[in-house]
């Protein structure tokens, strides 16, 4: 066979591979959605099954074969076709010594982690869940020990899955920069700052109203209503089935009608990225391999950068007083801008204020850095995690539904936290570049997001998936990712929204 003949063959295969990774996301979507408690286990359970033929697919001789000969020779391919290589050379040498067996063990462990997650977080008992998760940090482990490519530690290797070169190493230094300024600024702003009204804040606001005023935001996102579903679930998340069915979620709380807000530009910001990447990458399985961070680095762009800015508060403002009606009549713009961007320790990252936010991921990024690297045992981690919160924070850790079951991530995988951060990093650091072009907020002020999304489009979505972090970031910005431009826009933004000399 030729390479030509090679890579067309290899394609179908991965048509195939594709359409079960599709039906996998939508039958998670499924369960994370609609389905009703008693059905979770089953359905669990028929994830591992079509897993089971997946694993098939991407296991299979000759998948396999032509991966490994089209990677030793790549004589006549695109170079968008050498990156499609790269990175499924990449995932087949991650997992070519995985057993159907403990794959299938890893999948059915994983999926019904979910339904004990939930189940203990809404119980507020640990012991729900312990065992699973003491489960998949085993078969963490046991994964990283069947691949020939050796990491300095396990957390290597799982930073590694989710930011390409990433390290301990470079993290350390990473949050140590974030921790050296942002904690004497959060403890200055607690010690001087003006106070800002609030009271509002938990005012009922009926979810119907929510919900209308969530299509809105997506829409001025720039989101293609034909192409975007938004529903709820526990945990908000967005999940791709390609650039013509994405799929957001939500959660509506009556007394907090800001979360909404927020969730939604951030889950519009992943679809964005995710309608909008260049044909040429759907067509050749080159799309959504960017790394997480990258990812990230849009939806905290679009949350916050965008979404808590002056000038998109200023936007937002007549459209929210007309579908809340008389709610918040008495609540001005300026007003309503101090009071989405407070700043105070809070328990709940999701609903974390932009300054504190980074220090929320600090919590995560030691403890699954430790239980991953076998320094500390699962039965420590719900002590540890209300140590860290006071620490770092400041505050006293209730209970573990509000402490280290917070988060569902660790009912699958470890490492991706980290990503959160760096997310920041990267968007104002883009931003930057991007305000040497047009006067950002200027659009933002007159509700004209689309010329944000179509620079978005020409400089960050048409090169993120085929691109390492660094060479990214680079390609976009001129530098390596430089963690002064976000700790600078953090202390500008915070010392005058507060009055600080």
């Amino acid at each position: 066979m030729t390479n030509t003949e090679k890579i067309n063959r290899l394609f179908e295969i991965m048509n195939e591979r594709d359409a079960y990774m599709r039906t996998l996301g939508k039958l998670s979507f499924d369960m994370q959605c609609t389905a009703p408690e008693e059905g979770m286990e089953r359905a669990g359970e028929d994830m591992a099954v079509l897993g089971q033929q997946l694993y098939k697919i991407v296991h299979s001789e000759e998948y396999e074969r032509l991966i490994v000969e089209l990677h030793e020779n790549d004589d006549g391919l695109t170079d968008l076709q050498k990156k499609v290589i790269e990175h499924a050379y990449d995932a087949y040498s991650k997992t070519k010594n995985i057993t159907p067996e403990f794959a299938y063990e890893m999948d059915m462990v994983s999926n019904q982690a979910y339904a004990k997650w939930l189940e203990a977080k809404s119980k507020n008992d640990f012991s729900i869940f312990r065992d699973s998760f003491e489960k998949i940090i085993e078969n963490t482990r046991k994964s990283i020990d069947l691949r020939e490519e050796k990491k300095a530690t396990y957390y290597d290797s799982c930073l590694d899955d989710f930011e390409k070169g990433g390290n301990q190493q470079q993290l350390d230094k990473f949050f140590d920069s974030l921790k050296e300024r942002i904690v004497p600024l959060m403890n200055k702003i607690v010690k001087e700052g003006k106070p800002i009204r609030e009271d509002f804040l938990t005012r009922l606001c009926p979810i119907p109203q929510q919900e209308e005023f969530s299509k809105y935001l997506m829409e001025a996102e720039g989101l293609r209503k034909t192409a975007t579903v938004l529903m709820t679930s526990e945990h908000p998340f967005t999940t791709n089935f390609g650039p013509k069915d994405v799929r957001i979620t939500t959660h509506y709380f009556e007394d907090n009608f800001i979360s909404n807000i927020f969730s939604t530009m951030h889950e519009g910001g992943h679809a964005l990225f995710m309608q909008n990447e260049p044909d040429e990458f759907y067509a050749q399985h080159a799309d959504n391999a960017m790394s997480n961070a990258m990812h990230e680095c849009i939806s905290r762009f679009y949350e916050n950068i965008i979404g808590r800015s002056e000038a998109f508060i200023h936007f937002i403002y007549p459209e929210l007083q007309r579908i809340s009606g008389d709610i918040f009549s008495d609540v001005s713009e300026r007003e309503l801008y101090e009071a989405v961007n407070i700043a105070r320790p809070s328990l709940i990252r999701t609903e974390a204020d932009e300054l504190t936010y980074c220090l929320h991921i600090l919590v995560r990024y030691e403890l699954e850095k430790a239980f991953i690297n076998g320094e500390i045992t699962v039965d420590e981690v719900p002590a540890l995690w209300n140590k860290k919160y006071k620490e770092y924070l400041g505050i006293d850790v209730p209970s573990d539904s509000e402490g280290c079951l917070q988060d569902v991530h660790w009912a699958s995988s470890y490492g991706y936290f980290p990503s959160y951060a760096l997310g920041n990093a990267y968007g104002v650091q883009i931003l930057r570049t991007m305000e040497k072009e047009f006067d950002v907020f200027g659009e933002v002020r007159n509700g004209n997001l689309i010329k944000i999304l179509d620079w978005l489009k020409n400089h960050v979505f048409n090169c993120a998936s085929v691109m390492d972090p660094d060479e990214w970031i680079n390609h976009i910005t001129g530098e390596s990712l430089n963690v002064d431009y976000y700790l600078d826009y953090l202390e500008e933004k915070y010392s005058t929204l507060y009055g600080l000399k």
